[in-house]
């Protein structure tokens, strides 16, 4: 998922990380430096799609402008749910 507005520097990689921990998701998060936020999760498609609809709200502090989703097969390298720097 790459997530569009005004989703850096207002805990939106943290909140990400927690969702997608509860979910039971392992991958990561991390800012791009076009001011976006890009999500990396792999998991049970039930959690997937309630990540999805997280991410288009975001963190409370977040103004979600849209989501663009990208799917892929999982490959399975991921042992948790990570924040990139």
């Amino acid at each position: 998922m790459i997530v569009h507005g005004r989703v850096q520097g207002v805990g939106f990689r943290y909140h990400t990380r927690i969702a997608a921990s509860q979910l039971g998701l392992t991958g990561y998060v991390r800012n791009l430096p076009d001011g976006t936020v890009e999500i990396i999760a792999e998991g049970a498609p039930q959690s997937l799609n309630q990540l999805i609809e997280w991410a288009k709200k975001g963190s409370p502090a977040a103004e979600v402008k849209h989501v663009d989703l990208t799917h892929s097969a999982a490959n399975g390298e991921f042992d948790e749910f990570s924040v990139e720097r």
